[in-house]
């Protein structure tokens, strides 16, 4: 899937790949995340910690019409991640949406519409 940004200068199709792996890349920036989490495979209840060469398999990014305020193509971002033994799950999650949010604006003028974020698994950190 490609994303298109339209700007003063003409259009920009860009790979939902590339976003992936920024948004990944911006998570991993985050205190109290451990890695990211395959988002498609969960055996056992154990799930398996992703490398820095395959952020976007942690990522899925979604593109959905919609005319209600005034956008035309929303930009949803769902990150499956493992956070860190002994800290708070909920402060974690916030840093990252507002981390991945403004990196996105800031590198490649994306406005991010929703950033979901899932937590796979909790690790003790090393």
């Amino acid at each position: 899937m490609t994303i298109q940004l339209v700007n003063e200068y003409g259009k920009v199709m860009m790979n939902s790949e590339v976003i992936s792996t920024l948004a990944g890349a911006a998570a991993l920036d985050c205190y109290g995340l451990v890695g990211m989490a395959s988002r498609s495979q969960l055996k056992d209840g154990i799930t398996e910690l992703l490398g820095r060469d395959n952020l976007s398999k942690g990522v899925e990014i979604r593109q959905e019409d919609s005319q209600e305020n005034g956008q035309e193509n929303e930009v949803h971002i769902d990150l499956y991640i493992i956070v860190s033994y002994g800290t708070k799950i909920s402060e974690v999650a916030h840093n990252i949406q507002n981390k991945v949010k403004y990196v996105l604006n800031d590198l490649i003028g994306l406005e991010v519409h929703t950033v979901n974020i899932y937590v796979q698994g909790v690790r003790v950190s090393q």
